[in-house]
């Protein structure tokens, strides 16, 4: 029993958290995240209360304290395409949030399956285009409530049973740690976190999580994550993916998702709004075509990024 809630089972366990399904005094379903960072804390079997090594302690409340005012704010939100907190409580030297348990599947467990398909089409573009409608009438609510979701990822948007599209496991905290500790491994999720998360004196807004969405369209278009911002900033190999994706998706679809994921934040939609306007534009959707001299060189493009240099220097010698 936790703050007049009973454990049923255990759900998830990441790097910030645990997650569980409980049920509350009338016996309605609940999900419960606790704060339990595994870098700074540890748990003996059988034991409530996290340890923290002293050195450790003013992070760990850092955290903790960043995590509480997530779980306030978030109880100020009520709209279906965001989690829902119902309450949140402190108890056995950490907080716990309480929020509506949802039962379905995460959109990256949807991505799965259908690039599994080998469809040359993931999602279909009405597919794309209606799910992240409903995803940023969601995300625009929280902006407008001063808060960002800092960790944006198809593991993090929710398909409910009844077909609606929910963003979860918000990443205040995360943040909050990286930006004050010295972690060895990553704090984010490569391919979706914006350039200016790992920079510790960058400005970050609703662009920030713009280029995440940008980031989950271009997943359920191409069917993986796109390449980590870090490795863009230096050598950006993303003009060959968006090129692979002409003639499949619209062109304003793929221009879409390219003015989300500018590496210039000042270069991306500066708000929710203005994404939606051009999101929901109903103008003509053109598809750009590829012709034999373009397709011949993304060939060659492929083969020489696939480390397959031997093949074309066997071609070359048998030409001789």
């Amino acid at each position: 029993m936790i703050g007049g809630y009973r454990i049923v089972r255990r759900v998830a366990a990441g790097g910030f958290g645990v997650v569980y399904q409980a049920s509350g005094a009338d016996g309605a379903q609940v999900a419960i995240k606790e704060y339990l960072p595994a870098t700074l804390t540890r748990r003996e079997p059988g034991v409530l209360a996290p340890q923290v090594e002293p050195d450790k302690l003013s992070l760990y409340r850092l955290g903790l304290k960043s995590f509480f005012e997530e779980g306030r704010s978030l109880a100020q939100i009520s709209h279906p395409a965001v989690v829902r907190v119902m309450n949140f409580f402190r108890e056995n030297e950490t907080v716990y949030m309480v929020m509506n348990y949802l039962e379905g599947a995460s959109l990256q467990d949807y991505i799965v399956l259908a690039r599994d398909l080998k469809q040359p089409k993931v999602f279909r573009e009405s597919t794309i285009r209606s799910l992240f409608e409903e995803v940023l009438r969601g995300l625009r609510i929280v902006h407008q409530h001063k808060m960002l979701h800092l960790d944006i990822k198809p593991a993090n948007i929710f398909i409910t049973n009844d077909d609606k599209a929910v963003l979860i496991d918000f990443g205040a905290a995360r943040e909050v740690l990286s930006k004050e500790g010295n972690f060895i491994r990553p704090m984010y999720t490569p391919g979706f976190a914006a350039p200016e998360m790992y920079r510790r004196d960058s400005s970050m807004g609703p662009w920030t999580d713009i280029y995440a969405i940008g980031a989950c369209m271009f997943a359920c278009m191409h069917g993986h994550p796109p390449s980590e911002a870090l490795q863009r900033t230096s050598q950006d190999s993303m003009a060959q993916s968006f090129k692979r994706l002409q003639g499949v998706y619209s062109d304003n679809l793929i221009e879409v998702v390219q003015w989300c994921m500018a590496i210039d934040p000042l270069a991306r939609p500066q708000s929710v709004f203005a994404l939606q306007k051009e999101l929901n534009n109903p103008g003509e959707r053109r598809y750009t075509r590829s012709g034999m001299a373009e397709k011949v060189r993304m060939q060659i493009g492929n083969l020489v990024t696939d480390n397959s240099k031997t093949v074309l220097e066997t071609t070359a010698s048998s030409r001789t």
